[in-house]
């Protein structure tokens, strides 16, 4: 930047001078020079340089065709400044190399810009040289007063020939170029200290609190903690508190997760433990007693545990199936009002005698779809009726119901799914979706539910950012079945 400020204020202060040589020139050109032979008036230019009011920093020298100095201004005016001359001394080595850095510094920068220096660096005989070439000169130098100066040469032309030089130069460019720095000064002061206020503030509004972020993935990744701590990060208004909280979030759902399947996994094998003992006492029973009506007892034990162990192990492989799918496979528009129709027409053609009737209501006309996954929303329909016709009485209806309705102001698909049994204890109404969770109404074959059907129901619901809740149906004051409502948000209608 300093290098520009100083590029700007020699190209500025060059156009300055070239203007003022060029008037000065035509003005000698009209008044102090003669037409035969072509030359200057050397009383006259004296006179007219003298009448010039020139400030003590601008220095004005003409020349003759011979290159002789025939007008000195500083010499005119009397205005020589006795100035001691700096000690002459050998430059260090420190001092070299520094010089050598900063010129293989700026040679890189102009090869690189294509940029070429401010000026060259010539001598005032070399630009009187060039003005009697008719050419013009522009230097930077020092003069003989060790002062760094700008000089402009121009020819002086009579009748289309050159009669002399005309040389302008100035001193002041060097405390020019200082004061500008001086002034740029406090301002690269507050960039720099706005620079660092602004490093301190990310380092210590961004850069630490993610870094305590990372320290506390690792302490849960290593095992060293359970639970992600952030301490008062969570707290906090901005990206950072966002973050934060999402985090934590997550991995106290990994954490859940985590007992979830700890739990579950336990529970798997206290549901297969149990009638597998079952079978073992059979087995045993029927190895020490001969009696033919008890060795058939034992055996029918043993088939209708072999038949809850199957349902079992069929209901986990689901389960496990389903997760993975839901995993999988991405959401797509999905028909639910078709999916309802086509599932209940099958329970309905493969119905036996004393099975209860599946009947379907559909309210509203059009599609209704729901963004989802097709297989997990037909294994939750194939549950919710399963579970109504294992707790119907024989020949009774179960009725399924899909509509689409608006919840604070919001397009859903509610499935509604109503069988005519013994409804469900008040206080059971949350429990039922538990794992491993059966309470079989009296006369009901063992081993056909394992507990697992409703867990489906709400985990594959909610993953579908819906919701299922079961109720009583209410006849005369008296519970006349149970209800199960499963809400999903609508898809948007297409255009």
């Amino acid at each position: 930047m300093l290098n520009e400020v100083r590029s700007s204020l020699v190209n500025a202060r060059k156009e300055s001078l070239s203007e003022l040589s060029r008037l000065i020139s035509s003005y000698v050109i009209d008044s102090a020079t003669v037409d035969d032979p072509p030359g200057l008036n050397v009383g006259a230019l004296i006179e007219q340089l003298t009448a010039i009011p020139l400030s003590s920093a601008i220095r004005i020298r003409v020349h003759d065709a011979q290159g002789e100095v025939v007008a000195d201004t500083r010499l005119l005016k009397d205005e020589i400044d006795r100035k001691d001359l700096p000690e002459i001394r050998e430059p260090s080595w420190f001092e070299r190399t520094g010089l050598d850095v900063v010129r293989a510094i700026q040679r890189t920068f102009e090869s690189a810009t294509g940029r070429q220096g401010i000026a060259e660096v010539r001598s005032l005989e070399q630009e009187i040289a060039m003005a009697l070439e008719d050419k013009d000169g522009f230097s930077e130098r020092f003069n003989e007063q060790a002062e760094r100066v700008l000089s402009v040469t121009v020819p002086i032309r009579k009748v289309a020939r050159v009669v002399g030089g005309l040389t302008i130069e100035t001193s002041d460019i060097s405390q020019v170029i200082a004061a500008e720095r001086a002034a740029l000064l406090p301002l690269i002061l507050v960039a720099v200290l706005v620079a660092i206020i602004t490093a301190t503030l990310l380092t210590l509004g961004i850069a630490r609190p993610l870094r305590r972020l990372a320290i506390a993935s690792d302490r849960v990744a290593t095992g060293a903690a359970e639970r992600l701590n952030v301490g008062s990060l969570q707290k906090r208004k901005d990206e950072i508190g966002d973050l934060s909280r999402a985090m934590e979030e997550m991995t106290t759902s990994l954490y859940d997760r985590i007992q979830e399947n700890e739990r579950f996994a336990a529970d798997v094998a206290h549901e297969l433990k149990n009638p597998l003992t079952s079978i073992r006492s059979a087995i045993e029973t029927s190895q020490a007693i001969h009696d033919p009506a008890i060795k058939e007892k034992m055996a029918s034990v043993i088939a209708r545990d072999v038949i809850r162990l199957d349902r079992l192990i069929s209901d986990i492989s689901n389960l496990s199936r389903l997760e993975a799918e839901i995993v999988r496979e991405k959401l797509v528009r999905v028909d639910l009002g078709r999916l309802v129709e086509d599932l209940v027409s099958i329970y309905r053609d493969t119905a036996r005698e004393k099975d209860a009737q599946v009947v379907l209501v559909k309210q509203g006309d059009g599609v209704i779809e729901v963004n989802g996954r097709e297989g997990p929303l037909g294994q939750v329909i194939r549950n919710l009726i399963e579970n109504a016709r294992s707790f119907s009485p024989p020949q009774g209806q179960v009725t399924v119901t899909v509509s689409r309705v608006t919840i604070a102001r919001t397009p859903t698909v509610r499935l509604v799914v109503e069988d005519e049994g013994p409804g469900i204890p008040p206080d059971k109404l949350e429990k039922i979706f538990q794992r491993f969770y059966t309470d079989r109404p009296a006369g009901a074959k063992f081993g056909n539910n394992s507990g697992l059907g409703l867990s489906i129901v709400r985990q594959i619901t909610e993953t579908h950012r819906g919701t299922v809740r079961a109720e009583n149906r209410m006849a005369d004051g008296k519970v006349s079945g149970a209800r199960f409502i499963v809400e999903l948000p609508a898809a948007q209608l297409s255009l």
